[in-house]
């Protein structure tokens, strides 16, 4: 009985996780992962805490836990990242970790405390393998809002046609805008390397984090705090491996660089091995290749880390154009200057901050009530997430609220709202 006690507690915690920015569909390797990460009394306090930030004060109503006890366990899930405690307006609020980006990179990326990374880098390597658990959850059904967007190599931009790079695109402009920087373990590397099927000699430690973010990444034991020159020899060392450059999907302040390579990135890899060419927003550039300067050696489909590119027979190589995400590693290794990156002619949409992706995000994969109605303990906010969320998935209102008529209206709504 006590076993069933058990996992029911762990249920209601898998539900909070599934509600949450990224859908975590309950399976029983799941419930393994938190079985591993969680105590049974944690399960509890995060099961019922807000969907959304929270203080201290309301999440001891919320729970109905003693307020010490409370924040020691807050503390304690907080130095592992399954909770983020952040410091606004001169408080902590504290946050649900969602399962990306949350719980499985800051578990893969610890220093502290005790370290299971073998029993970790499977599971978290057997769950997201699954196609038909992850990557159908979130994006089988025409999502295209991920956390994450595509860089540029700017290097491998075309010159010729004088194209505009806008700041947001640009690695090194990103880097220049703050004055503090950590540098820690790739967690999607480290799952690979733990769950034995690691197969590059890339390093380990590339994940960059700026500002504030690199300060409370440093603080928990999730990096190491290092200077600008360190940050832009790290990124000079991707560029010559040929790594994709991703940062966090918004335009106002990416706080963070994901270094990724082609056959350890879960998103990459959702996109090559899975079929979901969403997992990644694409930058607002594509592969380009000029037959006039191609030496047809076939370097650029060796080197695209989604294997978007295919060599024929003859003549020059052929690009994939309904997954290139734009990233410019085939131009990297292009010789000749036939492989480039131009504009694409259908114009990318990146959201202005978090706000607007964390709406966006959870209007397609149908958790935006959560983010609306956010106490999990009133009544009301219980019927409003029911009337709401059932309104929000009909595909008519969806598809209105995302198209380009209506989406800066609703986004100017639901933040004012807030």
């Amino acid at each position: 009985m006590g076993h069933l006690v058990g996992k029911d507690v762990y249920r209601k915690l898998g539900k909070k996780i599934d509600g949450l920015t990224v859908r975590a569909p309950w399976n029983d390797t799941f419930y393994q992962i938190l079985k591993h990460l969680y105590t049974e009394e944690e399960a509890e306090i995060v099961a019922k805490m807000p969907y959304g930030m929270a203080t201290l004060e309301q999440i001891q109503k919320t729970t109905k836990s003693d307020p010490v006890r409370l924040q020691n366990v807050l503390e304690t899930l907080a130095e592992r990242g399954l909770v983020m405690d952040i410091w606004l307006m001169g408080g902590y609020r504290y946050m649900v970790s969602p399962l990306v980006i949350g719980i499985f990179e800051f578990t893969m990326m610890r220093t502290r405390g005790e370290l299971h990374f073998k029993e970790w880098g499977e599971l978290f390597h057997q769950y997201l393998s699954d196609k038909d658990t992850f990557y159908r959850s979130n994006f089988a059904h025409g999502e295209k809002t991920s956390a994450l967007r595509t860089l540029p190599w700017e290097d491998a931009i075309d010159d010729q046609g004088y194209v505009e790079v806008l700041d947001y695109e640009k690695a090194s402009a990103i880097i220049d805008r703050y004055d503090k920087f950590a540098i820690g373990i790739c967690s999607c590397r480290h799952e690979k390397l733990h769950a034995g099927v690691k197969k590059c000699d890339v390093p380990l430690e590339t994940c960059s984090t700026f500002g504030q973010g690199g300060v409370w990444m440093v603080e928990h034991g999730f990096g190491k705090l290092v200077a600008k020159e360190e940050m832009l020899e790290n990124l000079a060392r991707s560029k010559e491996l040929g790594l994709v450059i991703c940062t966090d999907n918004i335009k106002d302040q990416p706080a963070f660089f994901c270094h990724c390579c082609g056959c350890c990135c879960n998103i990459l890899l959702g996109i090559s091995k899975f079929g979901y060419p969403n997992t990644v927003v694409t930058s607002t550039f594509i592969a380009d290749c000029s037959a006039e300067k191609c030496a047809e050696c076939g370097d650029c489909a060796e080197a695209c880390p989604i294997h978007a590119i295919e060599i024929p027979e003859e003549g020059t190589p052929i690009i994939d154009t309904s997954i290139c995400i734009g990233c410019g590693v085939c131009g990297l290794q292009c010789t000749t200057g036939a492989m480039r990156l131009i504009k694409r002619e259908q114009r990318v949409l990146h959201p202005e901050d978090t706000m607007e992706r964390v709406i966006l995000q959870c209007l397609e994969r149908g958790t935006l009530q959560n983010q609306m109605f956010t106490d999990p303990g009133r009544l009301d906010h219980k019927f409003m997430r029911g009337v709401v969320g059932g309104f929000l998935k009909l595909p008519p209102v969806k598809k209105a609220l995302m198209s380009d008529a209506l989406r800066s209206r609703f986004l100017g709504m639901m933040k004012k709202g807030r």
